[in-house]
């Protein structure tokens, strides 16, 4: 069975290494069911619905320091009653392992 992704760290990407392809982060995926994959695997997504504006933003924050904790950092919209996560390994313009460690622990902080 593979190492859970929450109890990895994300690692510095600096580049000048290809995206996952789309087989390499379909086996990621499996471990974060919940995100959307989005085409051709370039990123991943999810949206969290909360009961108040609150609830989102306090949310939000505590995703916030989990990106600064890994030093990798998603792409979030939220508002009334959502937040929508979205993240990829901007110097790669893809995904990387790092951003299914990261959703993972995003997974593991909304429950």
């Amino acid at each position: 069975m593979a190492e859970d992704l929450t109890s990895k760290t994300c690692i510095p990407c600096q580049g000048g290494i290809p995206p996952l392809t789309a087989e390499q982060a379909e086996i990621f995926h499996r471990q974060t069911p919940h995100w959307t994959l989005a085409a051709k695997a370039h990123h991943i997504s999810r949206t969290f619905k909360f009961d108040d504006f609150k609830t989102s933003l306090a949310f939000v924050n505590k995703i916030g320091g989990i990106a600064e904790a890994e030093g990798h950092h998603p792409d979030i919209e939220f508002g009334w009653g959502y937040a929508t996560i979205k993240t990829y390994t901007h110097k790669i313009d893809g995904l990387h392992e790092n951003d299914f460690i990261l959703a993972a622990k995003i997974d593991k902080a909304a429950k």
